[in-house]
């Protein structure tokens, strides 16, 4: 017999090669995919029937025949492998998407890492997302904050109070404003919705809500009712805005005097009298005069004492006691006990109460700023203020420099009690 031989099915073709004493074997050769491919026998009976059966598969157009018997091997393992994982998931994969995403996933990781200790850190990194109702989240998140707003015995509270109560508040209307969504279904479209709500307001205030809200869904990543890469952060409603400097408005001198004597001559607005004498004359925060004992006022010398438990910034200070102050609360000096034991929202009242009797309009925390701005003119040192104030040289110098005249000032800290036979009965002008 004359080798080689053709065996011919249409247009395929397979060749048998002889033995030689090199290959002391028959072989069977033909192209598949483009590529020559080759088989060892022993007899030619089965290199002549595994030709036939060759050309006919690639006459049918199989690339089975491309596969080395190695590559079939791994190929029929694949299937079966993949097979088992369709019977333990009943998730059908592909053994062309298998292989493709290994390749892809290979490609990222650079050698760095095996996949399976990727998927195992990336696991180790997440938390599965739990469906909380955004009203149901805002109720957690509120109660959960009120033990901190409750003081231990000879401490502070961690919170304040009202504020706990003003997110609340916030907070409730945006859960108000998605009823029956899940905390884990907002969207950055949710969040543009809500704050289209506030556009008439200040951005003073809209920065408010932006905050409360950013620490909520902070809140609600960490109880893993929101994935930790969420990015609600990048809705265009949650950027911070640059506020123009409201103009800071504050008492006059005139009207300070009206205040005092109007408060020690009506009995029912009377206890506010100290409160208002501390914030104009000392430069008392409204909160900390409100947490200020008597004995505070008393225990050193010519000065108030703010303790850390009582200050804003958790820093104890003491302010000197001008001599106007001192002949305000020479009254009160055997007074014991809390300086106003009833509620913030009871001052605003009687305060609100005794400014319209009085004709004297409303001035955002008016006392205070006139404090800062009077002192300041008076002394023309800022750090002197600041330390007065319990705030930075910084601030003083940016909002309050310029806004009253030396004279202005030291009409300020000589308001002391008097009886007026005539209250204010028109708003004063504004210092310029």
């Amino acid at each position: 017999m004359r080798f080689p031989k053709r065996i011919k099915h249409r247009d395929e073709v397979a060749v048998i090669y002889g033995k030689t004493k090199a290959c002391p074997y028959y072989r069977v050769a033909w192209k598949a995919a483009g590529r020559r491919q080759m088989k060892t026998l022993a007899k030619y009976g089965e290199a002549k029937a595994h030709a036939e059966a060759t050309v006919r598969e690639l006459a049918k157009g199989s690339v089975v025949t491309a596969l080395t018997p190695g590559q079939a091997r791994d190929a029929l393992a694949a299937f079966e492998r993949l097979q088992s994982h369709f019977q333990t998931t009943g998730r059908r994969v592909s053994l062309l998407a298998a292989v493709s995403c290994f390749a892809e996933s290979d490609v990222k990781l650079a050698g760095r890492a095996t996949m399976g200790d990727a998927i195992a850190g990336f696991l180790s990194g997440i938390a599965s997302v739990k469906r909380k109702d955004i009203k149901e989240a805002v109720a957690e998140f509120t109660a959960l904050r009120k033990p901190l707003t409750e003081a231990k015995a000879g401490k502070r509270a961690q919170l304040s109070a009202n504020y706990n109560y003003m997110t609340g508040l916030w907070l409730g209307w945006f859960a108000d404003s998605f009823p029956n969504t899940a905390v884990c279904d907002v969207t950055k479209e949710h969040l543009n919705l809500w704050m289209n709500k506030f556009s008439g307001q200040s951005a003073v205030s809209r920065n408010h809500y932006r905050g409360t809200l950013k620490m909520f869904l902070r809140w609600c990543a960490k109880r893993d009712y929101l994935p930790a890469n969420h990015r609600l952060f990048e809705a265009d409603s949650l950027t911070t805005e640059a506020s123009d400097g409201q103009e800071t408005d504050f008492y006059r001198p005139q009207e300070l005097q009206a205040l005092l004597d109007g408060a020690g001559a009506q009995p029912e607005v009377k206890d506010i009298l100290p409160v208002l004498a501390l914030g104009g004359l000392a430069g008392l925060r409204l909160e900390e005069a409100m947490r200020l004992e008597w004995s505070d006022v008393w225990r050193v010398t010519g000065h108030v004492e703010i303790s850390s438990l009582k200050a804003k910034t958790r820093s104890r200070r003491l302010v000197e006691i001008c001599p106007a102050l001192a002949t305000w609360l020479a009254p009160y000096r055997e007074s014991i006990g809390i300086i106003f034991a009833m509620h913030r929202d009871s001052f605003h009242a009687k305060f609100a109460a005794l400014r319209e009797s009085l004709k004297i309009p409303a001035r955002r925390n008016g006392m205070r700023h006139a404090f800062c701005s009077y002192h300041f003119a008076l002394h023309a040192n800022e750090n002197l203020t600041a330390q007065q104030a319990g705030n930075s040289p910084a601030m003083i110098h940016g909002h309050y420099k310029g806004l009253a005249t030396k004279a202005e000032a030291e009409k300020w800290f000589d308001v002391r009690p008097m009886k007026v036979a005539n209250v204010i009965q028109q708003p004063m002008e504004k210092v310029s």
